[in-house]
């Protein structure tokens, strides 16, 4: 249930490690959509406290996949790492309240009692054997780590939305580090304040996250704090049912972006990935926005299919995204296959051509290689299927047609329709017999849109050039 009184704050907070991974992707769209849903805000936190592991790369990385997901922050984004006296500052407070202690357990004590508890088929946590140590018989020249003093009987419940209501026995949890011995807060302490203090209603997640939520939870408890409502999503999956990988394909948003997929189509698949209403599948962001709701996220994995994704990418092309949206796409995936700038005169060519080439194409890569063939150089190369269509047969069928064309004087499609049906009719040969050799000249390929359509496109003086060089 949702607190109507309360204004609802989602975040999401990833770990500047690498690229926006395509299941944070959809961890950040959930939290996003509930936020928008409640009339809420949604923030974002970059959890850089792994300084060893986090890059300013990985932060540009993750900022450049959400901007063109489009789900941005809606206040200044937060980094973990410069709140750490904040962090400390709480540590050093429980620390008084005697809910925290100092341990000087060394590395090669830690060691040994991971080993002791693996050969007796105990939890690897810490022992506790600093928890109540007398402070009079410290080791010199040691800098202890400041660990929380969890509570040891009892259970505590996670109330979540998704998984229900989770038990974990206290015992089973240790008592897990706040401050490094370097004085350094841990991502577990550091989570539990800032979470506190951008006022996180919902705390939206990987389901991988459980039993932090447990070890938070205590925290939170001891901290005399409200705890935030949980919501544990399943994780994505391969198709091969493994948790996804980097075996099963492209896990960056970045290279989703790269393979031609359209921004608001790939948030309908991910949406689709693990939350359902109905049996919609075609869902806009407005219709999102409406109907998100934690009911609607189901209890299972979900399973990242690309047939699915490709399939949804080319719907969204066809009749979702305007033609401004797919142009704009398409313009960097052409220039790139061209090396080289469009001008503007290429650009007014190509807004023509895109209205029809776009029915055939699943992804901006497809319809950016449909499209080449209007701006390459002549000659053109011939791929080796078109050269069939271009043998004695085929090149004496063009010389004719060449005549016909050439004297027409209003080039558009319409009449361009009109020459080659008054030249079927007068040499008594088939559509495919004339269609084939000059979709060969014309575009290299043995396959096209209409040949009246490539004709205007082209240009009179560009086709009969082309023509020519066949002939």
């Amino acid at each position: 249930m949702v607190d109507q009184m309360k204004k609802v704050v989602t975040r999401f907070a990833p770990s500047p490690t690498g690229f926006l991974h395509i299941g944070g992707a959809r961890t950040a769209l959930f939290n996003w959509l509930f936020a928008r849903h409640h009339g809420g805000e949604f923030l974002i936190r970059i959890e850089d406290t792994d300084r060893k592991r986090s890059n300013q790369e990985a932060v540009d990385a993750i900022f450049d996949g959400l901007e063109w997901l489009g789900l941005m922050s809606d206040s200044e984004i937060v980094f973990q790492y410069e709140r750490r006296e904040r962090h400390s500052k709480i540590a050093y407070q429980l620390l008084e309240q005697g809910k925290a202690y100092k341990c000087y357990a060394s590395k090669e004590e830690l060691t040994e009692m991971r080993e002791k508890a693996k050969s007796n088929g105990l939890a690897l946590g810490y022992d506790g054997r600093w928890r109540d140590a007398n402070s009079l018989n410290v080791p010199k020249n040691v800098n202890p780590v400041i660990r929380f003093k969890a509570p040891q009987d009892g259970q505590i419940t996670i109330k979540d939305h998704v998984q229900g209501n989770v038990i974990f026995q206290n015992k089973e949890l240790d008592d897990m580090i706040l401050l490094r011995a370097d004085g350094t807060p841990t991502y577990m302490l550091s989570v539990v304040v800032d979470d506190y203090d951008m006022g996180i209603t919902h705390i939206i997640r990987g389901d991988d996250h459980l039993t932090n939520a447990a070890r938070q939870a205590q925290l939170i408890n001891a901290l005399g704090w409200d705890l935030p409502e949980y919501v544990h999503i399943p994780l994505i999956h391969g198709t091969d049912g493994a948790k996804l990988s980097k075996r099963h394909g492209a896990l960056g948003a970045d290279a989703y972006r790269d393979m031609g997929y359209l921004p608001d189509a790939l948030k309908n698949y991910l949406l689709r990935l693990g939350w359902s209403h109905g049996d919609e599948e075609i869902i806009s962001e407005a219709q999102a926005i409406e109907w998100f709701d934690l009911a609607g996220i189901g209890k299972s994995p979900s399973q990242l299919d690309f047939a699915k994704l490709e399939n949804l990418n080319g719907i969204y092309m066809r009749e979702t995204a305007t033609d401004q949206i797919i142009f704009d796409g398409l313009i960097p995936f052409l220039e790139q296959k061209l090396s080289r700038v469009l001008d503007e005169a290429e650009k007014i060519k190509l807004i023509t051509a895109t209205r029809e080439l776009k029915k055939r194409a699943k992804n901006l890569h497809d319809l950016a290689e449909s499209a080449k063939f209007l701006f390459i150089s002549r000659p053109l190369e011939i791929a080796p299927k078109a050269l069939k269509s271009l043998d004695e047969d085929g090149k004496n069928t063009l010389s004719k047609i060449y005549k016909d064309l050439e004297i027409l004087n209003e080039w558009n499609e319409e009449n361009l329709q009109s020459v080659i049906e008054t030249f079927i009719e007068r040499e008594e040969i088939g559509f495919g017999k004339v269609a084939q050799p000059l979709r060969s000249a014309l575009t290299g390929n043995n396959v096209s849109p209409g040949i009246s359509e490539v004709l205007e496109w082209l240009g009179k003086s560009e086709s009969l050039g082309r023509i020519n060089d066949q002939i």
